[in-house]
């Protein structure tokens, strides 16, 4: 396909040109100028032309179609093109909605009085709001769902820049206008602490982990050449997220949250390695409602936001943190012997660090596994407790194989690191004589985790985490 313009009809233009804020107006028809004008190299063109002509028409069926290839192929594997076509056709599809909810038509826009974005008049703290306001959440999901499934495909600038800009347009820094329902206690203040002492409380450290307050660039170096494990204070000071623009604060998650429309993806369950285990996208205020903010949580039901690009998805986050400079060291090479799964060819060249957010309840837990790349793991809010294994204890530590459907499991081990010892014993003799280290990980504390280090990590109470992968 050579490189066009696709063209959107007349009375879709007329519905995003007039706008009463000069920004909006801007915004919108940026947006429709990226999706309708195709460059040669683009993915996309790989798709038949007679897909693409109906982008400006018809997004609906071309998002089932691209959802189809989605779930044709492995994430990795999906052919660039679907991905991009997904991405493209929500795009077109909330610029409908938002043109549709605008209510104008060819010839009309001038001529009108100008309304609220929203439609009808405006509501006060008291009022519901007006049953239109699904339009906004339609958008905000619509987009999300091609961040979450499409990555957004080279998108996400346009899809970042039209969510901020319709959620300044609408004055919006939180929840929806309409009677305010607590989030389980009195929004804003901080997250409530769980009653359920199981859940939260913290094993005796019998190992302690090696501490350090806040090294210099060479000692961290240094210490690296031991492949140790090292505990990290004072290296968040300067993070927003930890003072002016606090993470610990539910309203302020809500704001950065489009009133907490955002979608995100969340494990449900205490472990991914447990049978009754699942994921379901939902909302990031009905994440918090239902699994953060109860006082007397459910410890059979547990929501986890785990190893999510969060920070792609919503930048506005990205920009409370930052990334540590012990991750621009350069870390020497992994030891081969004894260390996990070294049949398997060395990961990829990162050319920046792969930040990953960790955000759930008391209770939560990642199993006992080795990642592919160096970690610092950064505690934002709240803590946890962390046990670290060596590589040389691997062969006690009962590694997964490979699994139904042919997925890689030997990062993983069957233990339950915390299993009663009874259960240890009987099941994992080996697991009861290899040699750990173990910390309270608290908040504005980093821990340095080498490649190939098995370690298992359970959130003490409510927590946020950030994960930075580097090679």
């Amino acid at each position: 396909m050579d490189g066009r313009s696709i063209k959107f009809p007349s009375t879709e233009i007329s519905s995003l040109i007039y706008y009463s804020a000069h920004s909006m107006q801007s915004c919108l028809e940026q947006t429709i100028s990226a999706i309708s004008t195709i460059d040669p190299a683009d993915p996309i063109t790989e798709c038949p032309a007679s897909v693409l002509a109906l982008l400006p028409v018809a997004p609906d069926p071309l998002i089932a179609l691209a959802h189809s290839k989605l779930h044709t192929f492995a994430f990795d594997s999906v052919p660039v093109c679907w991905r991009r076509l997904y991405t493209d056709a929500s795009i077109a599809k909330a610029v409908g909605v938002i043109g549709k909810a605008r209510g104008y038509s060819a010839g009309q826009a001038s001529s009108q009085e100008e309304k609220p974005l929203g439609g009808g008049k405006a509501t006060s703290d008291d009022e519901e709001a007006p049953k239109d306001k699904d339009w906004v959440d339609e958008v905000v999901r619509v987009l999300d769902m091609a961040a979450i499934m499409a990555g957004a495909a080279g998108r996400e600038d346009t899809i970042e820049r039209l969510l901020a800009t319709l959620q300044n347009h609408l004055g919006e820094d939180g929840p929806p206008r309409r009677k305010r329902r607590k989030l389980g206690r009195e929004r804003g203040s901080s997250f409530p602490v769980a009653e359920n002492l199981e859940l939260s409380k913290a094993p005796s450290i019998s190992y302690p982990l090696q501490s350090s307050v806040a090294p210099s660039m060479q000692a961290f170096e240094t210490h690296m050449e031991t492949a140790q494990p090292i505990l990290i204070d004072a290296a968040l000071t300067h993070w927003p997220a930890m003072h002016e623009r606090p993470w610990s604060s539910p309203e302020y998650l809500l704001e950065k949250t489009f009133g907490g429309r955002r979608l995100i993806p969340v494990e449900i369950g205490r472990s991914y390695t447990d049978v009754e285990w699942g994921q379901s996208i939902i909302t990031f205020k009905e994440f918090m409602e239902k699994y953060l903010m109860s006082e007397a949580p459910d410890a059979s039901r547990r929501g986890y936001l785990a190893q999510h690009d969060l920070f792609s998805q919503i930048p506005t986050l990205r920009n409370d943190i930052a990334v540590p400079d012990y991750c621009y060291t350069v870390p020497p090479h992994p030891k081969a012997s004894g260390s996990a799964g070294t049949s398997k060819p060395p990961p990829a060249q990162l050319d920046e660090p792969l930040l990953n957010a960790w955000f759930g309840p008391a209770g939560t837990v990642s199993p006992l596994h080795t990642d592919p790349y160096h970690n610092i793991l950064c505690q934002v809010v709240g803590k946890k407790y962390v046990r670290l294994y060596s590589p040389e204890q691997t062969e006690k530590l009962y590694p997964k194989g490979i699994e139904d459907g042919g997925v890689d499991m030997s990062n993983t081990s069957e233990v339950d690191a915390e299993a009663a010892a009874e259960v240890l014993n009987a099941e994992f003799p080996l697991f009861r004589q290899a040699k750990y280290v173990e910390t309270i990980l608290n908040e504005g504390e980093c821990l340095y985790i080498p490649v190939g280090w098995w370690h298992y990590v359970r959130s003490l109470s409510v927590s946020f985490s950030v994960s930075f992968w580097w090679n």
